[in-house]
């Protein structure tokens, strides 16, 4: 059984940083690639930044150049370093992970709250 588990969420006021992680445990054979969402809505959550098991990047707009993901491949963990944070930045932030067991499938972790106070 594959776990996500995400740390690293609170309150900040505006201007300030957080760093979120995220540990993938349970029989991984491989990690594809690991990303951070953020619910905007009751049902929808968007794509903040995407790793991939090569190392390459994507960011939403509204986070580039503020937010950096990063992954420790040996700790099967994944880092969102946010930066400049704004009142708009404040979601609860999940985890999704692709991993290989006996099959591929998307991993969601439970989410960390973020606030950030103007």
């Amino acid at each position: 059984q594959v776990q996500l588990v995400e740390s690293g969420g609170g309150l900040v006021q505006a201007g300030g940083s957080l760093r979120l992680s995220c540990v993938a445990s349970g029989s991984i054979r491989r990690i594809n690639a690991m990303g951070w969402y953020r619910r905007v809505r009751e049902t929808e959550r968007e794509l903040v930044a995407l790793i991939t098991n090569g190392g390459s990047t994507n960011y939403a707009d509204s986070v580039q150049g503020r937010f950096t993901i990063s992954r420790d491949y040996a700790k099967n963990t994944v880092y969102l370093e946010m930066n400049n944070l704004k009142a708009e930045d404040t979601a609860v932030y999940y985890c999704n992970a692709n991993i290989v067991t006996l099959y591929t499938r998307e991993y969601w972790g439970k989410g960390t709250l973020v606030t950030v106070s103007s």
